[in-house]
């Protein structure tokens, strides 16, 4: 099958790799007619590099049509339409019990320490093969599909592996107050679907920071109050606040994570440990603080006393300096993680209707074929061509 192999810094490729097949009587195989491109893969193009090797299939939004199953899954059947999570879960430990399926106690990379498996990223979480792909082998496949209405265009349930539920969550643990005020720093896919999410869901006023002029117009063009933080984050945080009745909002949402601009010496430690030998490399990732914290400092400044912020971006430094006197002075509460898929999804299915209130249905910007995931990737990396949101149609 055609699939996107990550084979370097900056190097992916579309490759003939071996078919997925049946292992385990709880397997399925899907047949992907569409995978997505995220904001995550570019941690994988550049700043996680050191923990892939060549060959390595990428990707990890999938939705597809059930193609095979083993002899263990009653609950499937071919044909029927899914959307894969990207996490893989068990459904049945005590923490896929409480919801939390990114902890699952039976698919984490315990050689890793780190939490459940997930497609096409790295060995920091099993080194699964990916969905930017002809096909997917899904492991544990009755607890790791949700099947969706046959009728309806892709794009109308696609989002529901990852962006959906990402920013749900980080909206829902945002806690923003009926009527009450959010911030939401980086105006990507996952930003900007959590303005709409908090909308939707009955924030009085949400406010995007971005420093892309066509990420701040197409929130603006949906209600939310748009800036730019190129002016540097102390105005940005007083014309906020100015908003706020000098409060600041009731809270913030980090969408941005690693890939921010910031500190000098943090952009410097990421570009050299996606040069260094792999094993080097992955040392300093795992021990160091290599993340470019301006976003995450800015949203302590920027919330209001007493509020939330919730971190949905993604970091991977192991030591890197918070200011904790601000935050225990300001009793600033503090929610992050990977998004629970399965348990945001009996939420958010209902809302994937004709009536389309998130706007799923024109979110993407481009439908690629795997064949041009080279460019793809390399115009959202430099968010050219009006690259906001790709997905792939195998």
């Amino acid at each position: 099958m055609r699939a996107v192999v990550w084979n370097g810094t900056r190097d992916v490729r579309t490759e003939n790799v071996p078919d997925p097949r049946i292992e385990q009587p709880d397997d399925a195989v899907i047949r992907v007619t569409s995978s997505g491109l995220c904001g995550s893969d570019l941690h994988l193009y550049e700043v996680l590099g050191p923990f892939m090797s060549p060959g390595d299939v990428l990707g990890h939004e999938p939705l597809g049509v059930v193609e095979e199953v083993g002899p263990g899954v009653t609950s499937l059947a071919p044909g029927e339409r899914v959307v894969v999570p990207f996490q893989i879960s068990c459904g049945h430990c005590a923490m896929c019990e409480t919801g939390l399926q990114t902890q699952c106690e039976n698919t984490r990379a315990e050689d890793q320490g780190t939490g459940a498996s997930i497609y096409g990223y790295s060995s920091l979480y099993g080194s699964v093969p990916g969905a930017q792909a002809e096909y997917l082998r899904v492991p544990r496949a009755a607890d790791n599909v949700i099947p969706v209405p046959g009728r309806g265009p892709d794009d109308r349930y696609v989002f529901l592996s990852d962006v959906l539920p990402t920013a749900w969550q980080a909206v829902r643990y945002a806690d923003v107050p009926r009527g009450g005020s959010v911030a939401v720093l980086g105006l990507g896919p996952i930003g900007e679907m959590c303005c709409r999410v908090a909308q939707h869901l009955g924030a009085g006023r949400v406010f995007g920071v971005d420093p892309v002029s066509d990420r701040r117009a197409r929130a603006s063009a949906r209600g939310v109050e748009v800036f730019d933080p190129s002016q540097g984050p102390d105005d940005l945080v007083e014309q906020i606040r100015d908003r706020t009745e000098g409060r600041g909002p009731d809270a913030v949402i980090d969408a941005v994570g690693m890939e921010a601009q910031g500190h000098g010496s943090a952009r410097f430690a990421q570009r050299v440990a996606a040069f260094m030998p792999k094993g080097a490399a992955a040392r300093l990732m795992e021990t160091a603080g290599v993340d470019r914290l301006t976003a995450l400092r800015t949203a302590i400044d920027l919330v209001r006393r007493g509020g939330t912020i919730s971190l949905i971006g993604v970091y991977g430094g192991m030591a890197d300096p918070l200011p904790m006197l601000t935050l225990f002075d300001k009793q600033i509460q503090l929610r992050m993680g990977q998004a629970n898929v399965r348990h945001w999804a009996p939420e958010i299915l209902p809302r994937l209707d004709d009536d389309d209130v998130l706007g799923v249905d024109d979110f993407a910007t481009h439908h690629m074929s795997l064949d041009e995931a080279p460019r793809a990737y390399q115009n959202f990396q430099e968010k050219s061509d009006g690259t906001f949101k790709v997905v792939f149609r195998p």
